[in-house]
């Protein structure tokens, strides 16, 4: 990792679990202002106990949670509410709360008597604006839809004007468009205000976009943190999630069901991505086939090795070589059936 200038916001050490019993040990994270943070990784790993610990809602076994170059437990209740927001998975019970009161996140700065002055006024409707929420902030917050709750939601931490945003599996509730629409304004808030992001994703395609730092957290207690072009790798993402049926490629953030085998009974000539559609309905009704002649750049390469039983390939920017022909001929002749794909 980076060491050149120090981390914003930084774990040392860090231990957490339960009734004095540790279930993740020797956590070192560290992200700069400005930067998103997202921790992967299987149900049950402890992502959410992470997180829980980071926020203060519960106290680590061990080592320390640093903001701004200060141990989180020295900042008062009201200091610490002003640097972090929080955004949880658990619903909130309200009763006749409409959304704009739910939404109303500037406690941390009102006074004694909690009342907002007409600029907290103002920046509660500039945080109901930004997650797009304005046409339903009259509404009673508990007969929206859960999509709309999640917005309202991170209104209500944007509300704060937080240093830090944390997030817990944020996308849970969403459809892909109000995910990518969540995703859009957490990037905004990065690059634009500086401020910094640290959340878990199970949609880890989306992670591998967004990110600047990536934590595994897997089963079994390790931990891997960096980049997303040091954790994003085929192998890794297979050993986090313990996928044994099947494939992720992280190229494309695709998931690919398992291969069939057998005698290749189809020959598909692919290539350019043509072939990719045509792969995958081979698999699904449990064809075994083969596929070629594909240069190992071509962009449905990886897919054509994860369902093919033979994939014969050439070299990038070579001119198909006899071996390749004559491979590629025999497969033609083993299959019953012969499909151009488009290419």
């Amino acid at each position: 990792m980076e060491e050149e200038k120090e981390f914003y916001f930084k774990t040392q050490n860090l231990s957490v679990g339960y009734n004095r019993k540790p279930i993740l040990e020797n956590i070192s994270l560290g992200v700069y202002k400005g930067q998103i943070l997202t921790l992967i990784g299987p149900n049950g790993s402890g992502k959410s106990t992470i997180l829980k610990n980071l926020i203060r809602e519960m106290s680590p076994l061990g080592g320390v949670v640093v903001l701004e170059g200060k141990d989180i437990n020295n900042y008062s209740s009201k200091n610490f509410a002003k640097q972090m927001s929080v955004v949880l998975t658990e619903k909130v019970k309200t009763e006749l709360l409409t959304c704009r009161d739910v939404a109303m996140g500037r406690y941390p700065y009102t006074n004694y008597f909690g009342k907002l002055t007409p600029e907290d006024e103002r920046i509660v409707d500039e945080s109901l604006e930004s997650v797009a929420a304005l046409d339903i902030a009259e509404k009673d917050f508990s007969q929206i839809s859960d999509g709309q709750r999640q917005r309202i939601m991170l209104a209500r931490a944007i509300c704060q004007k937080p240093q830090i945003i944390v997030l817990d599996e944020p996308t849970s509730f969403l459809d892909i468009r109000h995910k990518i629409e969540l995703l859009d304004i957490l990037q905004n808030m990065a690059v634009k205000e500086n401020v910094t992001v640290v959340l878990s994703l199970h949609e880890i395609e989306l992670a591998n976009r967004i990110s600047d730092w990536v934590m595994c957290v897997r089963a079994d207690g390790k931990i891997l943190y960096g980049t997303p072009d040091e954790i994003f790798k085929d192998e890794i993402i297979r050993e986090l999630y313990d996928i044994k049926n099947g494939s992720y490629n992280c190229l494309y953030g695709s998931t690919e069901l398992e291969k069939k085998t057998g005698t290749p009974k189809v020959f598909v000539a692919g290539g350019g991505g043509f072939g990719v559609s045509v792969y995958r309905r081979l698999q699904h009704f449990e064809i075994p086939f083969s596929a070629g002649i594909i240069a190992q750049n071509d962009c449905e390469y990886t897919i054509a090795e994860s369902l093919a039983v033979k994939v014969i390939s050439e070299k990038p920017f070579e001119i198909f070589s006899g071996k390749s022909l004559e491979m590629a001929k025999k497969y033609v002749d083993i299959a019953d059936y012969y499909i151009d794909a488009g290419c």
